[in-house]
């Protein structure tokens, strides 16, 4: 009976691992995968999961740190952690053969550690040092290995398999990974983890309202990110060549539809022609509009007779008196007559 009995509960503990192993292959797969995710499925399940420690766990300590701590204690805890990040940014850009961005991280280091009370205060920032992003999946990257396929790390968040070996080296950079005993060294993690997620408390909200489906915005963004910082922030799209169809008209000619003075002085308008002349302005701009050049007529001062207007602006042209140019009775167009 008793044999009988314990086959039984382990046959139910099969089924039940069978089951699991079912539902979460199930998961794994999607309908259509995303280029680039080809494990979205999976991904998916691992996000919801970091997700909802985040919500219930990680979210609510960090909250709890930012009501008992003060901002700036919070930063100064930011100050330390990123003069300690940059030990393997340094080693990244001497890796990559930055010298310039290596020295610099290593003068960073060097005057935050002395005279930022060992990195407490950023003086390095204060001294027009500027603060650089690199890590060991950004050297791989830079020597040509490839990202492969987008990954969600279990606690760890969004990363890829080049990413995801990179964190291991890491690791072994991190000073803070020799420190003893271990428990002083997990504890300066987890401090850094939960003063990290508070830094990002207004950001994590934002993307509460903003996004329709945080998972594919997550990737987005951090797939852009890598690659933005693995072009050196050098990344430019081209824009399209339109032509010369796309030229834009000039009018340094026209001023307000007022007529401008060929030989740079402007003429006082009386009689007939004042009216005339706005009129005249509008007319020329619509005819040589396809070229770009409008040319107003010069006003007259009591003669019969007005110079001719130019259509077109070039000196082998149709030319028409402007005191020819009739005011239509209907339409807002000017018109006019040839003799």
């Amino acid at each position: 009976m008793q044999t009988l009995r314990s086959k039984g509960v382990r046959a139910f503990q099969v089924a039940t691992l069978a089951a699991a192993a079912a539902t979460l292959a199930g998961c794994t797969t999607v309908q259509t995968p995303t280029k680039g995710d080809p494990l979205e499925g999976l991904n998916r399940t691992i996000f919801t999961v970091n997700d909802k420690l985040d919500q219930y766990a990680l979210k609510p300590v960090a909250k709890g740190y930012v009501f008992i701590t003060p901002q700036p204690v919070r930063d100064s805890v930011t100050n330390f952690f990123s003069n300690i990040g940059d030990v393997y940014i340094a080693a990244n850009n001497l890796l990559q053969l930055k010298i310039t961005d290596g020295v610099e991280d290593i003068m960073r280091i060097v005057i935050n550690t002395v005279f930022g009370v060992g990195g407490l205060f950023d003086v390095a920032t204060l001294a027009k040092l500027p603060k650089h992003d690199n890590d060991l999946g950004l050297t791989l990257g830079h020597y040509g290995v490839p990202p492969g396929p987008y990954l969600v790390l279990p606690l760890f968040g969004p990363s890829t398999v080049r990413d995801a070996v990179g964190s291991i080296g890491n690791y072994y950079v991190n000073p803070l990974s020799y420190i003893d005993p271990p428990g002083l060294s997990w504890a300066l993690y987890g401090l850094n983890v939960i003063n990290t997620r508070a830094n990002l408390l207004n950001a994590g909200e934002v993307l509460e309202g903003a996004a329709l489906d945080k998972y594919s915005f997550v990737r987005n963004a951090y797939l852009q990110r890598r690659q933005y910082l693995l072009s050196d922030g050098k990344q430019s799209q081209a824009l399209p060549n339109y032509g010369d169809e796309a030229a834009l008209p000039k009018y340094e000619d026209v001023d307000g539809g007022a007529a401008a003075a060929p030989a740079g002085a402007a003429k006082a308008v009386s009689g007939p022609a004042a009216a005339t002349a706005p009129q005249a302005a509008s007319a020329a701009a619509a005819a040589t509009g396809a070229t770009g050049n409008a040319a107003a007529p010069e006003a007259a001062s009591g003669t019969s007779e007005s110079p001719p207007l130019d259509l077109n602006g070039g000196p082998e042209t149709t030319q028409i008196p402007a005191g020819q140019l009739v005011p239509p009775s209907r339409f807002t167009f000017p018109s006019f007559k040839l003799r």
